[in-house]
């Protein structure tokens, strides 16, 4: 992260997502708290349901333009313009308040919406044109983080500010926009404050679309056609984009309906409360954005797209089972972790696969297919609480939806999940480091050979490389029926002792597949801390010009839980172990079994007297 704000701009950037946030949040929550001071049930689910309704709708109707501006135009100006129109429309909303013209305030929320409609592909796709490929998950952690701690900030500011205005005797929402109308003039100072800093940031643009943008054919719904043409070109585009548009339905149903189930079922009327207890889920996003950060250091890791769904589907499903606020609170946070694990990585891996030609393009897609959901799951959520489904069943029906996530991104990122779980059970264990990464080719054959001293030196080795390895394993372990599933699901060669040759040949057929194998010379795992004998197996392997062969040396492990030698771990039970991976410089392709234990011997012997 320090790295990611070091970059020209990034500070400036990040305030003007924080302010467009906070500022068209404010004005919801305003109409919002209004609705749920006048209308209980039902009414209060279908006016809640429209209001979102009219946040989603430009989104809907905007996907060309703004996809067209963001690709023609530098984004920059995009955010500059946007939030000049930010403020003609928070000063016609505080007209409004002053007027208790509520039906003009809550169309009004419509316009403001556009403006984010037209913004919001500029916004995303600059996070890549100013951080580029390699802090692309950084930046969009910090997006994420910075928008939430906005929307959360926003939610406990303006509602603090409305219930400390308002007055029991206040029973026409004509009467409370009257009541809270000096509100609008810090929704106009937001405004001004944006547009100011997005006048200072720098223009990033680094390839300018160049097509005209004709009216007849976006009415036509030319433009529609084509630009969806576009979003599902690259398969894996168009499925993360379900997979966010998803996320999003069950998001926006859980917070229309929750205002109604906290009322009816918890007994809580004060919007303080109802309002707190939702903005702890936007705490949760900020956490799990700083998870997320941590956890893809070295590559987008999509696998914790996965467990997010997961988590977020389980609390869903726990919540019609609570009558504690307080535990709900909880579960409220909890969900918002596991929102920023699916959030983040599916964001960051649209922006990576998108062209830049078409990044304006791709993003306003995607927020054209996630609003077409969220749009379409409000409508279904209106028509349930008319025919009289509660907020119970609402729920249940949402954890539905959640099943069926978890299979598409298991589907996908299957092998990436695993790998996943296991990181995040090692890293509350661990502190990993990683030297010599340069080392290892991005690309090709590579056959990784080094020292073996605990039963995670595979995990070890696989954390920091996005490429996935094949390792060897003892044939009888790889054939436990507990783990055989998932040891062939991962491509793990079986090495039996009877017949390494056969091991040996499936290694070098995986080498001229361009992958990456990794072999232990030692044969077994260390006993005493020192290296063993090399065995020379590895040297029976046919090896091509392209090969690279990269030494490795792990240090720290030994002695821990996952070695032969436990006795270090009575030391502290709760202290986190450092793990340090040091990758050394290609080897040549004839290298021989004990001119390799040398190099990693000279390795060992650097790196623990540092």
């Amino acid at each position: 992260m320090k790295k990611v704000f070091a970059i020209v701009g990034m500070t400036n950037y990040i305030l003007v997502v924080f302010l467009n946030a906070f500022t068209d949040l404010g004005h919801k929550i305003i109409i919002q708290n209004t609705i749920f001071k006048v209308y209980e049930g039902s009414e209060q689910i279908v006016l809640t349901a429209i209001v979102n309704a009219l946040v989603l709708l430009p989104f809907i109707l905007m996907f060309s333009p703004s996809g067209f501006l963001a690709d023609r135009f530098a984004k920059s100006s995009i955010m500059k313009y946007s939030a000049l129109f930010a403020i003609v429309i928070t000063l016609l909303i505080t007209y409004a308040y002053y007027h208790g013209m509520f039906l003009f305030a809550f169309v009004m929320t419509f316009l403001l919406a556009l403006q984010s409609a037209i913004y919001a592909p500029a916004k995303y796709g600059y996070i890549k044109e100013l951080v580029g490929d390699e802090f692309i998950t950084a930046g969009n952690g910090a997006v994420q983080a910075t928008t939430t701690v906005a929307i959360l900030r926003g939610i406990i500011f303006y509602t603090i500010l409305f219930e400390g205005m308002y007055t029991p005797e206040l029973t026409s929402k004509d009467a409370i926009l009257q009541t809270i109308a000096p509100l609008g003039w810090l929704l106009v100072g937001g405004s001004i404050i944006e547009y100011a800093l997005a006048s200072r940031l720098p223009n990033t643009l680094i390839e300018a679309t160049r097509r005209g943008f004709h009216f007849k054919r976006y009415i036509k719904g030319a433009y529609l056609y084509k630009n969806m043409k576009i979003i599902r070109r690259k398969k894996d585009i168009f499925k993360s984009i379900i997979a966010l548009s998803l996320f999003w339905s069950i998001s926006q149903v859980v917070l229309a309906v929750f205002g109604e189930y906290a009322k009816d079922e918890l007994g809580v009327s004060n919007t303080i409360f109802v309002q707190g207890v939702m903005a702890l889920a936007g705490i949760g996003i900020v956490v799990g954005s700083i998870l997320v950060t941590q956890f893809s250091k070295y590559y987008i890791n999509t696998g914790l797209a996965t467990l997010g769904a997961i988590g977020m589907t389980i609390i869903v499903f726990i919540v019609p089972f609570t009558h504690s606020m307080i535990f709900i609170a909880f579960l409220f946070t909890l969900f918002g972790i596991s929102a920023a694990f699916l959030l983040v990585p599916m964001n960051a891996y649209i922006q990576h696969l998108s062209p830049n030609v078409h990044l304006g393009t791709v993003l306003a897609g995607s927020n054209f297919v996630q609003n077409i959901f969220m749009f379409s799951f409000l409508i279904l959520t209106t028509l349930f609480a008319y025919f009289g489904m509660n907020a119970e069943l609402l729920f249940y029906v949402m954890g539905g939806v959640g099943i069926y996530l978890i299979m598409m991104l298991y589907k996908r990122f299957s092998v990436m999940s695993y790998w996943a779980f296991f990181e995040i059970i090692m890293r509350t264990l661990y502190t990993f480091k990683y030297e010599g990464l340069e080392n290892v080719p991005k690309s090709g054959a590579v056959l990784l050979l080094g020292n073996h001293v605990s039963w995670i030196d595979w995990l070890i080795l696989q954390l920091p490389l996005q490429r996935r390895i094949n390792f060897m394993i003892d044939k009888d372990i790889y054939n436990w029926k507990m783990f055989h599933a998932t040891l062939k699901k991962g491509e793990v060669i079986p090495l039996s002792a009877k017949a390494p040759k056969d091991s040996l040949k499936e290694a070098q057929k995986r080498l001229q597949d361009n992958r990456i194998v990794v072999i232990f010379p030692e044969g077994e795992i260390s006993h005493g801390g020192e290296l063993s004998n090399f065995r020379r197996g590895y040297e029976l392997i046919e090896k091509s010009p392209q090969l690279e062969i990269i030494p490795f040396f792990i240090d720290g492990v030994f002695g821990s839980w996952f070695a032969r030698y436990k006795k270090d771990t009575q030391k502290c039970i709760f202290c986190k172990r450092e793990i340090t991976l040091y990758f050394g410089e290609k080897a040549p392709n004839d290298i021989k079994a004990d001119a390799l234990k040398d190099i990693i011997q000279v390795m060992k012997e650097k790196y623990e007297t540092q």
